[in-house]
């Protein structure tokens, strides 16, 4: 069972924006404006998600498991 029950739309925002931030991180990255609108849309899309709101939201652990488990194996930046 997992500990926090996050939402299927939350963990795809959460593994777009780990994408955009990949993609954004390279040296001089294509499409750099349209990478950052869609990583600052993404940020808006997991900060204000309904789940924070939650009980299960509350903790600050679920934030750092929300980006562990959208991670997948990848080591997870310093945020």
């Amino acid at each position: 069972m997992d500990r926090f029950p996050f939402p299927d739309d939350l963990i795809a925002a959460q593994r777009e924006w780990h994408a955009a931030y990949r993609a954004l991180a390279v040296p001089r990255p294509r499409h750099a404006t349209e990478l950052r609108r869609r990583l600052l849309l993404l940020s808006v899309r997991v900060e204000w998600h309904p789940f924070w709101s939650t009980p299960a939201g509350w903790s600050p652990a679920a934030r750092v498991e929300l980006r562990r488990l959208a991670a997948g194996g990848r080591q997870v930046e310093a945020a």
